[in-house]
């Protein structure tokens, strides 16, 4: 029976606080009534001037602190891995078997085109050299000597024909000899850097061997995969942010030079080629890079976090229109520290409340007031007016 008792004495005393707190606390009317109390109880909720103000001020309507709605461009952004490559890199072999008798750069040293590399045994070129040189001596000697005689008749067009045939032949044969010399030289193809060296001075290396790997890493080439729904938005000159991944707080700025001429059926992506600046020379071949793309989209309505209530419906604002609050329902599509960009009734320049929301209910007169910080808040609004 105490225990009854004491039941029934709880119940009452939670029923009294809750109606010393529905008369005394003007937010309670409102938040009583989405909790369902006033269904339960089978009572209407108090009307707009009955009882105690539920308004701030005291009679009158509910004083709300609003803004205007600006607008905001939403941003999409795609992140992907991407593998870099010198501008030009080309591996280095001799055209020739031989031996390497100088041996002219250094691992890491930088060179022009055309500046040695290595330089093979060459005496057996050098002799064959002079001798063709000999020969193109020689035949040219003979050939002066039959045009002199010509004139006598004592040289026939055929001896002159073949005498000036052997004179090409041998010309032929120098150029043969000086490409041969040509050939035990290893000269650097491109402007660039040197790679580790693999051969020392003395080695025997054959046309397959490789002497080093020359980079012109003055750009590197970013290589890289955009998912397949945003192909239709990319294009040449496209610019791009790169990261490295050992580095993710120095971003550089590029752009896509390339793409490709299919999409891969197996990821669904597209393979892209990006370019950034090396003229620091702190980049390399192979480094691995976060590349993202930003894609601008629509532009939508963007107000205060602030003004962004919650209920079991989902998300709404409290839009100030004939000097009454409407409930909203809105749909966030992007958010930032000062700004939700979301999809609703709403359009610029509608006034969004953003302090007092606790008190309002669907269609409750408001009051709008000044906010101590409405010239800043001003400036904050035309900044939103650009995209994010």
């Amino acid at each position: 029976m105490n225990v009854l008792r004491q039941l029934v004495l709880g119940l009452l005393a939670l029923g009294g606080a809750i109606v010393i707190w529905a008369i005394y606390v003007p937010s309670a009317a409102p938040l009583l009534e989405r909790a369902g109390v006033y269904a339960v109880l089978g009572i209407d909720p108090p009307a707009e001037d009955a009882g105690v103000s539920t308004r701030r001020g005291g009679g009158g309507a509910t004083r709300v602190v609003a803004e205007e709605t600006v607008t905001g461009r939403i941003n999409s952004q795609v992140e992907a891995i991407g593998d870099a490559r010198a501008i030009r890199s080309v591996t280095v072999r001799p055209e020739e078997t031989g031996t390497i008798r100088t041996l002219a750069v250094a691992s890491g040293s930088y060179v022009t085109e055309g500046a040695l590399i290595a330089q093979l045994d060459d005496e057996a070129e050098r002799i064959a050299l002079e001798r063709a040189q000999l020969m193109v001596d020689e035949a040219t000697s003979d050939l002066a000597r039959l045009r002199q005689l010509e004139a006598s008749g004592a040289v026939t067009a055929v001896q002159l024909r073949e005498t000036e045939l052997e004179r090409r032949a041998a010309a032929l044969a120098l150029r043969q000899a000086e490409l041969d010399v040509e050939r035990r030289r290893v000269t650097a193809p491109i402007d660039g850097w040197v790679g580790l060296i693999s051969v020392e001075q003395g080695d025997r290396i054959t046309a397959q061997d490789a002497i080093a790997v020359i980079t012109d890493r003055a750009q590197i080439q970013i290589e890289f995969r955009v998912p397949e729904r945003h192909v239709a938005q990319l294009e040449i000159g496209t610019p791009i942010d790169v990261a490295p991944l050992a580095d993710r707080d120095r971003v550089l700025r590029g752009e896509i030079v390339a793409l490709d001429n299919q999409i891969d059926r197996a990821s669904r992506t597209l393979r892209v080629q990006g370019r950034i600046d090396n003229s620091e020379d702190r980049l390399r071949d192979g480094q691995a890079f976060a590349v993202t793309l930003t894609f601008e989209g629509d532009t939508l309505p963007g107000v205060n976090p602030l003004s962004v209530q919650w209920s079991s419906e989902g998300s709404f604002v409290w839009a100030v229109r004939d000097d009454a609050a409407v409930r909203v329902p809105v749909t966030i599509r992007q958010r930032s520290r000062d700004l939700v960009l979301v999809e609703g009734d709403l359009a610029a320049g509608d006034l969004v409340v953003t302090e007092g929301v606790q008190a309002l209910r669907d269609g409750a007169t408001v009051d709008v007031v000044p906010d101590a910080g409405d010239e800043t808040d001003t400036t904050a609004a035309a900044d939103h007016g650009r995209a994010i």
